[in-house]
């Protein structure tokens, strides 16, 4: 298979309200993590960092250019491979041992990894059997009702267990946009992980139906507006009768 050039690893893509979408698209879109920058007066923050398999410091200046924080909806291999690169990391508590100690087994890349999840591989010295993410020990836990203040703009954190014990979307309700990581996307959503609770799903699932939300940046997928984030949850819960 051909390998991608490492300044053509990733894309970037302006969505309005500050926000940029970073991605990585010669990863499979199944696959393929949504990576948020979104702008702060005074710092600015990281909504999950990718696979980690080129750095992204290095070739997104856009990640340098402020002191950031970088937070994990979860702690996925898609999610947090590049956590390590940034001083300032954020995890809820349920996961912040497995942020800290990524397993090949904790962060699933056993048995996702493969050579089939790219269209073109990483670059060199890129080798799926033996890709792993690094440690990043949290330097901040994210509770539930706690608020990342930037400067100019705040967001609440929503613990939003089901896909994952310690999943969380940030929600700003000054101008209606939820990061909502994996727990809700326009795709097919991922329910059976090792560490995943049906019961926890339906909760997070109805919590976030009653946000008054205008725009919906999800962990995987394009993004969508407050219409269709209630018909996707309210399809979910109907079929969960």
């Amino acid at each position: 298979m051909i390998r991608a050039r490492p300044e053509d690893w990733y894309a970037l893509e302006r969505k309005g309200d500050g926000v940029t979408l970073i991605s990585e698209p010669w990863i499979r879109e199944f696959y393929r993590c949504n990576i948020w920058h979104v702008r702060g007066a005074d710092r600015d923050l990281l909504v999950d960092s990718g696979m980690g398999v080129v750095p992204l410091r290095r070739w997104v200046p856009l990640v340098t250019e402020k002191p950031l924080l970088a937070v994990a909806s979860h702690t996925h291999f898609d999610h947090i491979g590049g956590h390590h690169e940034f001083e300032e990391r954020a995890v809820h508590p349920a996961e912040a041992e497995i942020l800290a100690d990524p397993t090949r087994a904790a962060t699933l890349a056993d048995p996702y990894v493969a050579d089939d999840i790219f269209e073109r591989l990483p670059p060199l010295p890129y080798a799926s059997a033996q890709y792993g993410v690094k440690g990043a020990p949290a330097t901040r836990l994210l509770h539930d009702g706690e608020v990342i203040d930037l400067g100019d703009r705040r967001l609440e954190v929503i613990h939003t267990p089901g896909h994952s014990p310690g999943g969380i979307a940030l929600w700003e309700a000054a101008t209606g946009v939820l990061f909502s990581g994996d727990i809700v996307y326009d795709g097919p959503l991922i329910e059976d992980t090792y560490h995943a609770d049906a019961r926890d799903y339906l909760a997070s699932m109805r919590r976030l139906l009653e946000l008054p939300v205008r725009v919906v940046h999800g962990g995987h997928f394009p993004s969508y507006d407050g219409a269709r984030h209630r018909a996707i949850v309210r399809d979910w819960l109907d079929g969960r009768g």
